[in-house]
């Protein structure tokens, strides 16, 4: 399965329309920490919140002809851009999540007129929901991430990031079963193979780090997480977004609940934002001191802010935020 630069430029003129060209912004506090212009896209300007809607839609536009519905696993946001696409062109969209996704995010797909199916405690558990309705109820799947019209569809960020700043030197992706990372890497160092992409993630239950280590697609256990868009394997038979991570992305770079709840806080007290954990990932790299030196203009995703408001205030208020088995420690933000 191959993908090309070709397919993102063909994938930014189906999506034209439904999911709209987002902001690239400076952020002048972080600048003044990294020594860099540092800018962030705003894919939270997304119709549903979020960048899963580039692929969604993209993925969605292909079916064929007399395509009675659609089924996926999700995390939360690519349920999201899947019921909205889906939506849009009139047909069914079942949507199988696991226990561990926010009421806030399955309450949002509800909203949007998808069938939600609570299946597991895994985001494999709902891939294997996902497959057995398709198989017995006549639907196609749209895998979140492992799908070459997807990670086109994502890699139109990169398009656009390049387009409003042909100088940058590196580029934040996070980074989860691939989908956003290999598409945004793919269009960036086709454009500029000079530029830096660094994927993201946290440090516990990420299956892309775990499986770029072990040089092949390996299972993690997937546990609570501030960053809970990350969640989730990338599937042992994964057949693109493994290849296109080892490939394009020049490193992966780890970061803690702590440093995930303080990259929260900056977002939402220096940048005047609402932006869920998995867009924060950049700013707590940068934060913690985790990201190399960079030769120009640095730039990250805010990939989304369909968060849960409850552990949001938590976050912004400074107090304990439980996580399973976990307990990450209230912290005030510095001024």
């Amino acid at each position: 399965m191959t993908l090309s630069l070709a397919d993102i430029f063909a994938a930014r003129n189906a999506i034209s329309g439904i999911a709209v060209r987002t902001p690239l912004v400076p952020s002048p506090a972080m600048t003044e920490v990294a020594g860099a212009p540092f800018l962030m896209k705003l894919e939270t300007t997304q119709p549903v919140g979020a960048f899963k809607l580039r692929g969604a839609v993209n993925a969605v536009s292909r079916l064929p002809e007399g395509t009675k519905g659609v089924a996926c696993c999700s995390t939360g946001n690519h349920g999201r851009g899947v019921a909205y696409a889906a939506h849009a062109k009139g047909i069914r969209a079942v949507v199988c999540m696991s226990q561990l996704v926010p009421q806030a995010k399955v309450d949002g797909i509800r909203a949007l007129g998808a069938d939600v199916r609570i299946v597991g405690r895994s985001q494999d558990d709902a891939h294997a929901e996902s497959i057995r309705l398709c198989e017995s109820e006549g639907l196609i799947e749209i895998s979140p991430f492992d799908d070459p019209h997807v990670v086109a569809g994502q890699g139109t960020i990169g398009l656009e990031i390049l387009e409003d700043c042909p100088e940058l030197a590196m580029l934040l992706v996070p980074l989860s079963g691939g989908g956003l990372a290999g598409g945004v890497a793919l269009a960036a160092k086709a454009i500029n193979p000079a530029i830096r992409v660094i994927g993201i993630t946290m440090d516990r239950g990420a299956a892309m780090h775990a499986s770029l280590k072990a040089g092949h697609p390996v299972e993690v256990e997937e546990v609570a997480s501030l960053a809970d868009s990350l969640g989730g394997g990338i599937g042992l038979q994964n057949r693109l977004t493994f290849d296109l991570c080892r490939r394009h992305l020049d490193d992966v770079i780890l970061v803690t609940e702590e440093e995930i709840y303080r990259g929260m806080q900056s977002i939402y007290f220096d940048e005047r934002m609402v932006a869920e954990g998995a867009s924060a990932v950049g700013h707590a790299a940068l934060l913690a001191g985790k990201l190399p030196k960079a030769s120009g203009p640095i730039a990250t995703i805010l990939t989304g802010r369909n968060v849960d408001m409850a552990a949001f205030t938590k976050v912004v208020t400074g107090e304990d935020v439980p996580l399973g088995d976990v307990t990450v420690k209230g912290q005030r933000h510095a001024a």
